[in-house]
């Protein structure tokens, strides 16, 4: 059974926003520490439980490229809506590119000659956000080609890598339109950088299964309607499909897969459809306790979702993600939120959302 809000806790969407996106910082920061480890060196750093809390990382932590392009996806949504609002049909695509485009610069890394030159914005004077943190590959050199990737025309034509799922919940968060273009807008933007089907349906079915949250879904629901989505797709990547039925499965066996189990089962994360599938299980593997409160539920995934030998700021930020827009913004550690960095950045996102949308 997934875990549920009570009746008198719902939270709010706007609730639902702050939560996906802080939720998805806590993740990816905590997972960030340890990206590059194997789980026996975490234990060796952390102890046999490995990494749980904030508390045990000397020095502080930060968000990585994963915080970094969610905010540059966010922005993206925002200015096609604000071109909207004001009357002006606006290419979604183009804004998100353009979006990108400004994310890239903030790397370090010159725009192509051949590229538009985008108006700056206000998430581009936000320093924090212009540092380099381990940045994938095939973001880099989709987005310095200077060409709009398409389906089509893809740029990276066989990478499928999970820079396209861990940046992609935002398109789940804009209320008011249908499933279809949430996966279009998803789907398309993942194209902008990477080729393969699998990075691109894994992007959409990530953006479909928040989409549902936000609409009051109870997790399982959401995860077997994105499987769903997927299945009936005319050319639905095997791997993909084969994933997603995994974690399905194994959260309900009733006990945890130890860490050796979760990446033999599920693979490491650094590829798009198993990166979903290991945040996808954490989430509903620890929520099967439908007495577990909201906080715990969060530390228990991220916990999970972490602690392996693969790509744990990704899997853990996915695990946020979902669980933020699940139980909302009021379900997340507070002692977590205190030593995250730069919350003021990643609330003037969402407020920008929201404002754009219900505001």
């Amino acid at each position: 059974m997934s875990a549920e809000p009570s009746p008198s806790a719902v939270p709010s969407f706007e609730s639902r926003v702050r939560g996906c996106l802080l939720g998805g910082a806590l993740g990816d920061s905590l997972g960030y520490a340890v990206e590059f480890d194997d789980v026996a060196t975490i234990r060796s750093r952390f102890g046999a439980a490995g990494l749980t809390s904030f508390g045990q990382l000397d020095g502080g932590s930060h968000f990585s490229d994963d915080t970094q392009m969610t905010l540059y996806t966010v922005d993206g949504i925002v200015e096609a809506l604000e071109w909207a609002n004001d009357g002006v049909a606006a290419d979604e695509t183009a804004c998100l590119w353009l979006a990108y485009l400004r994310w890239l610069a903030t790397q370090g890394v010159a725009l192509p000659s051949s590229a538009p030159v985008p108006q700056p914005r206000w998430i581009d004077s936000q320093e924090v956000l212009r540092h380099r943190r381990h940045p994938g590959k095939a973001c880099l050199s989709g987005l310095a080609t200077g060409q709009m990737g398409t389906k089509f025309r893809p740029v990276n034509p066989e990478s499928k890598g999970c820079g396209t799922v861990m940046r992609s919940a935002p398109f789940g968060l804009v209320p008011h339109i249908s499933e279809a273009t949430v996966y279009k807008l998803s789907t398309d933007a993942a194209s902008l950088t990477h080729g393969h089907p699998s990075a691109r349906q894994s992007a959409g079915a990530f953006s479909v299964l928040v989409h549902k949250l936000t609409a009051g879904s109870d997790l399982r629901t959401a995860a077997e309607h994105a499987l769903g989505v997927v299945s009936a797709l005319p050319d639905a990547a095997p791997e993909l499909l084969d994933r997603l039925r995994q974690a399905l499965e194994l959260s309900s066996a009733g006990t945890l897969l130890s860490p050796e189990e979760l990446t033999a089962h599920l693979g490491e994360g650094w590829v798009a459809e198993e990166a979903l599938a290991v945040g996808l299980y954490a989430v509903l593997a620890t929520g099967a306790d439908a007495q577990l409160d909201p906080s715990a539920h969060f530390r228990q995934a991220i916990t999970v979702a972490l602690n392996h030998s693969g790509d744990s700021d990704s899997t853990a930020s996915i695990a946020g993600n979902i669980l933020g827009a699940f139980h909302g913004e009021e379900s997340l550690p507070s002692d977590w939120l205190e030593a995250l960095e730069a919350p003021e950045v990643i609330r003037g996102m969402a407020q920008r959302l929201i404002a754009v949308t219900v505001g």
